[in-house]
């Protein structure tokens, strides 16, 4: 059902899948991990250890008790993601969702280069302006819900995360609404 009202979440999330099977048991990084649907599934396809961050206690709670079966393999965190601290680095990093709501992409896209290990990629969906959705996405959004969007275009997501650190930045267009990202470092 989802797949056919929503093919953008589909598209991302097998887009990270996709990306977490090309490693051999990876250290995965969720930015805005929600509920952990995106974790359970990155743990059923092999990552080694998932670390999940989110703000909202309301999500992660029920990421808690979805992700309860991987306890050794998995952990959740309460805070910002730019201010947290976070040891180590990823393999994979995950920011779906993430990019709608940030007026400063700039300071995500460091941070996430900063946390990227030498040979890792990062993957992250991208909504763009369309005749279609983009005025509903803004009134719903912005006029009803008080909620700034944001939209980003080709030449601008490149940018972005050439300037983060990445030597490779593969851009899908799975549909008319937004961008899939998958950047790579050098090993």
């Amino acid at each position: 059902m989802q797949r056919t009202l929503r093919p953008g979440l589909f598209r991302r999330r097998e887009l990270a899948l996709e990306v977490i099977r090309s490693y051999s048991s990876p250290r995965v990084l969720d930015i805005g991990c929600g509920s952990g649907r995106v974790g359970e599934l990155a743990l059923e396809q092999g990552a080694g250890e998932y670390l999940g961050i989110d703000f909202s206690e309301p999500m992660l709670a029920l990421a808690e008790e979805r992700l309860q079966r991987f306890e050794a393999r998995a952990r959740l965190v309460r805070g910002d993601f730019l201010e947290e601290e976070l040891e180590g680095a990823f393999d994979v990093v995950l920011a779906l969702g993430l990019f709608d709501y940030q007026p400063e992409p700039e300071r995500f896209t460091r941070r996430i280069g900063e946390l990227t290990a030498p040979g890792g990629s990062a993957v992250g969906s991208f909504p763009r302006w369309d005749w279609v959705k983009g005025p509903i996405r803004k009134l719903r959004y912005e006029v009803i819900n008080n909620c700034p969007i944001f939209d980003y275009t080709e030449p601008q997501l490149r940018a972005l995360f050439t300037e983060a650190g990445f030597d490779e930045v593969e851009l899908r267009q799975p549909g008319r609404a937004g961008y899939l990202v998958r950047a790579r470092r050098a090993a």
